[in-house]
């Protein structure tokens, strides 16, 4: 890997990372979710992505469209929930946007993640404040295309997102839950992070090391 570029490899390593770190954070992540969800989160995300690296492990695919539409497709398959469906759909957009390729810039890796991003809007229809994976995501994603903007590497992109995805996490303690399962509590969704903005802030924290590596 340059400086400029990610090669379709790094991008496998950033999943193996995150199955190893979302499957040691499973009882935080369900622990999250006990107080304003199912309490499934963790052991949804964990078998989750146990899944997409057992696939993967089969022969990783040659270009990021096979690989994105494979993770996909494997979480919609496996996981449970809410979880399954939004990160499902967050990788599928991935690959379409990327198309065949084999590396991606700054740029390409940005548009992919945003059009991610998209997807999980248009299928739960959440906006910033709602207490979801949106709130550690959006902002994520803004610092990664405002760090490209400044002409930073994607590693160091990655890093600003990722720092941007924890304190868009952090900022959900204090929210009254507007979608998914939290909501159902009103104000006593309040005091307790967002399970899937953890989650989702982890997988942004994984692609920075990752890309550091």
């Amino acid at each position: 890997m340059t400086n400029s570029t990610v090669p379709l490899a790094r991008l496998v390593a950033w999943l193996e990372n995150y199955r190893t770190q979302v499957t040691e954070q499973r009882a935080y992540l369900t622990e999250l979710d006990s107080a304003i969800g199912d309490a499934d989160h963790g052991a949804n995300m964990a078998r989750g992505f146990a899944a997409v690296m057992a696939k993967l492990d089969e022969g990783a695919p040659a270009t990021a469209d096979e690989l994105f539409k494979s993770v996909g497709m494997t979480l919609v398959t496996s996981v449970g929930g809410a979880s399954g469906p939004l990160y499902g759909t967050f990788f599928l957009r991935m690959g379409m946007t990327a198309g065949a390729v084999t590396e991606f810039d700054g740029a390409a890796l940005a548009a992919a993640l945003r059009a991610g991003l998209d997807g999980i809007v248009a299928r739960g229809k959440a906006e910033l404040g709602d207490k979801t994976m949106f709130d550690a995501l959006a902002p994520a994603l803004d610092a990664f295309d405002a760090a490209l903007a400044e002409g930073k590497s994607p590693a160091e992109a990655a890093a600003t997102a990722a720092s941007a995805a924890e304190k868009g996490r952090d900022a959900t303690e204090p929210l009254v839950a507007r979608k998914g399962r939290a909501s159902y509590l009103g104000e006593r969704s309040a005091g307790h992070l967002d399970p899937g903005a953890a989650s989702s802030a982890l997988l942004l924290r994984c692609l920075a090391q990752t890309l550091e590596s």
